[in-house]
């Protein structure tokens, strides 16, 4: 059958693939290459089906010397202990697949720690009466003693993610999740359930810390902390949370940017660079781990931009890291601010306001960061800062954005005294502002 084999393969198929080949060749010069090619494919798919149907008939061994091109007998080559089946078999065993993906290792890895968050709060709603609501009707008829509606209580649930991050029974989650939460029940990917307490948690970065109490402690899975301040642009993404109420999902992407401001997010309120990707994040995915292709966590999903499909963001595990400790002892965090409204001032910006007739200032044509109103009874109001003004440096380091003006003040201590360059007009001059905690302000 060997011998066969050979000869068929000597004196058929390469052959046939000679002359097809050349006439292939011949004919490139008068047809499209696009033709071409769908001739090719054609060609050799019924090679591979003629080859096919000679395997059926015991030719394996010799198909597969005739698509490696090979020129030796095939009685003189080493049968394969555990052959395949056919020759397609042999041509997809070529390439040696992975067992399971690098996103099945991490999510095994930290798959366990993490953990779906139901929470309840009761919120008094005041009971309204159409008909006694209308003015006329209360002024005319009046409103008898006791036939004043009760305010009603309503149940509101939410639901989110989070992860386990230590063995005292630590959860790091967002603050929306659990703002105002009058019960929070955990619930492990295993099923158990226990009470959470809420033992911290900072509005202004949106991270909150949750403890549960174990029976014990060396069951908990541990999520594995990475470094948010190593990822790089295009590296894989992958969101593990309850999104929708699904339990245990995962969505795989990339990084898509770093350092994405809460103000381009759509966020003015809070203090945050955001990583921005395009894993999918879903409402009840706030809170769920963002991991690494080493299954790291390197951020906490928060948000999502509901005017765009497939871009999502997270806060970087680094700054959490910062905080986690201390809203786990419930400390609070303190945030310094100035206490102005202000906007990114560049020359085009400048030029095209004083350009309009209508504007009600001229501006001057620089880089800064221009005042828009200030707070009263505030550290800017107290300093001198106007309306106006464009905020050039503070501590003698050039600031051009809004953004880079709030992450610099942020930086700062509550209670350090700030040195800010302005112009005002056409003067420059340096104002010393006593920076002060942005709770108390609120």
């Amino acid at each position: 059958m060997r011998v066969f084999a050979a000869v068929i393969n000597a004196w058929l198929i390469q052959p046939l693939k000679a002359v097809l080949g050349a006439v292939l060749r011949a004919a490139s010069e008068l047809i499209p290459r696009p033709v071409i090619a769908s001739w090719r494919r054609g060609v050799l798919s019924l090679l591979l089906v003629a080859m096919t149907l000679l395997g059926w008939v015991g030719l394996g061994p010799a198909t597969a010397i005739a698509l490696e091109g090979a020129e030796a007998p095939a009685a003189d080559v080493t049968p394969d202990p555990d052959p395949p089946t056919t020759p397609t078999q042999a041509i997809l065993n070529t390439t040696t697949l992975a067992p399971e993906s690098f996103v099945a290792i991490a999510v095994r890895q930290v798959g366990e720690a993490v953990v779906r968050i139901d929470t309840e709060r009761t919120v008094t709603r005041a009971s309204r009466d159409p008909f006694m609501d209308d003015p006329f009707f209360r002024g005319f008829f009046g409103v008898p003693p006791g036939l004043e509606r009760a305010p009603q209580q309503e149940l509101l649930r939410g639901q989110g993610s989070g992860f386990i991050i230590d063995t005292n029974g630590d959860i790091l989650t967002n603050a929306h999740v659990v703002n105002g939460a009058d019960r929070v029940t955990v619930t492990l990917k295993d099923g158990r359930e226990y009470d959470g307490t809420v033992e911290g948690a900072d509005e202004v970065t949106d991270l909150a810390v949750i403890r549960i109490n174990p029976e014990s402690a060396s069951d908990l899975p541990i999520a594995s902390l990475g470094n948010s301040d190593e990822i790089e642009v295009g590296d894989w993404a992958i969101a593990v949370g309850n999104p929708l109420g699904l339990d245990n999902t995962v969505t795989l992407g990339i990084i898509s940017t770093l350092k994405r401001s809460s103000a381009t997010v759509g966020i003015p309120g809070k203090r945050l660079e955001f990583i921005q990707t395009d894993a999918a994040i879903n409402p009840g995915n706030s809170g769920g781990p963002l991991l690494n292709a080493a299954g790291e966590v390197i951020g906490i999903n928060t948000a999502i931009r509901a005017d765009a499909n497939g871009i999502g963001f997270a806060i970087p595990i680094n700054k959490a890291k910062e905080i986690k400790d201390r809203l786990a002892r419930g400390e609070r965090i303190a945030h310094p601010y100035l206490g102005v409204q202000i906007a990114t001032l560049t020359p085009e910006v400048a030029q095209r306001n004083n350009e309009d007739p209508n504007s009600g200032a001229m501006l001057p044509e620089i880089e800064g960061v221009l005042v828009l109103r200030v707070m009263p009874d505030t550290p800017a109001a107290e300093a001198g800062l106007r309306r106006g003004d464009v905020i050039l440096e503070i501590e003698g380091k050039p600031i051009k954005t809004a953004d880079a003006l709030q992450i610099r003040v942020e930086e700062s201590r509550v209670g350090q005294t700030l040195t800010v360059k302005v112009q005002r007009g056409e003067q420059i001059q340096r104002l010393r502002v006593k920076t002060a905690e942005l709770n108390q302000a609120e």
